[in-house]
């Protein structure tokens, strides 16, 4: 029998309900693997606070936090620890907060993550030099992984079993639990929800503007003149203080308010579109995908 042992820190503040979820879903994979006549074990092994992990580990993961802020600040022995871990061949996995602590070991350096999507912000000011990308719902690099939502410990679980074992376990262990194994993408969850608080009065009075009359043909020329600025210089600031430019930022405030549409009333797409300044419905759709991964009807479908 193949042991793959998996390493689950319970730092301080962690998501309790990830923890003893991560460990249950091994232990049900384990005898659904054997009823498939699969020969893998997986071997759940809760880490204590203290940093101290066992040898032989194939896997460490990081679950999502709860409600305090230790991630943002974890203790040096655990980074420590997780790095002497990776430089063994132990892969490394985390999920929404958890990303924090594992990307404060150093280890993720050049290459992209995920987290939560609204921790972004805070992401891109603490580790700017990392690549984050928080469409995706899990981002497996082999031997670093990462997952997205509060509950996306729940797909980094099922891309470790599929890693390991066989897919046949993933499906019949998505029929035991009743959940959704088929790809999904962060993205599709998401709002847009800019920040305010970034201290540039100028771009903040532009961002009030563009909220208020997303619906109507806004000119980027006469924003910047409304602010006493450059174009040239908005456009810089802009980009510096919201992450955007001022067309995605527009684009995305209008497909936010098209996906509120489509949750709570019936009306028709193209009705919609109109609503939210597009004359051209087939480039509002076009749109509309290209930002959150569905078509209009499957978004509805799905959160309506």
């Amino acid at each position: 029998m193949n042991k793959i042992s998996i390493g689950i820190c319970e730092y301080p503040s962690v998501l309790k309900s990830a923890v003893y979820g991560l460990e249950e879903m091994l232990l049900l994979a384990n005898r659904i693997g054997q009823e498939l006549g699969v020969n893998v074990e997986f071997e759940p092994v809760l880490i204590p606070d203290s940093g101290v992990i066992p040898n032989e580990l194939t896997v460490i993961l990081l679950p999502p936090s709860s409600v305090s802020e230790y991630y943002l600040n974890p203790y040096s022995r655990l980074l420590e620890a997780l790095g002497e871990q990776y430089a063994k061949g132990t892969v490394l996995g985390a999920a929404c907060a958890g990303v924090f602590i594992l990307a404060a070991t150093n280890l993720v350096e050049g290459r992209s993550v995920t987290t939560h999507w609204a921790l972004a912000d805070a992401f891109r000011a603490c580790f700017p030099h990392i690549p984050l990308n928080t469409d995706k719902i899990l981002i497996d690099h082999g031997d670093i992984i990462t997952a997205g939502g509060m509950m996306s410990w729940v797909d980094l679980g099922l891309e470790l079993i599929a890693k390991y074992a066989s897919v046949k376990v993933i499906r019949q262990l998505g029929k035991t639990l009743v959940i959704d194994t088929a790809s999904r993408e962060q993205r599709y969850y998401q709002q847009f929800t800019p920040s305010l608080s970034h201290g540039d009065q100028a771009i903040i009075s532009v961002q009030q503007e563009m909220n208020l009359a997303y619906a109507e043909p806004i000119s980027i020329q006469q924003l910047a003149k409304q602010a006493n600025l450059t174009e040239r210089t908005m456009q810089r600031r802009f980009f510096k203080s919201t992450g955007v430019n001022p067309n995605q930022y527009l684009q995305r405030l209008r497909i936010q308010k098209a996906c509120d549409y489509l949750e709570s009333t019936q009306h028709s797409f193209e009705w919609i579109a109109n609503q939210i300044g597009y004359d051209d419905v087939s480039a509002c759709r076009k749109t509309f995908i290209k930002v959150m991964g569905l078509t209009p009807k499957e978004f509805r479908r799905r959160f309506s």
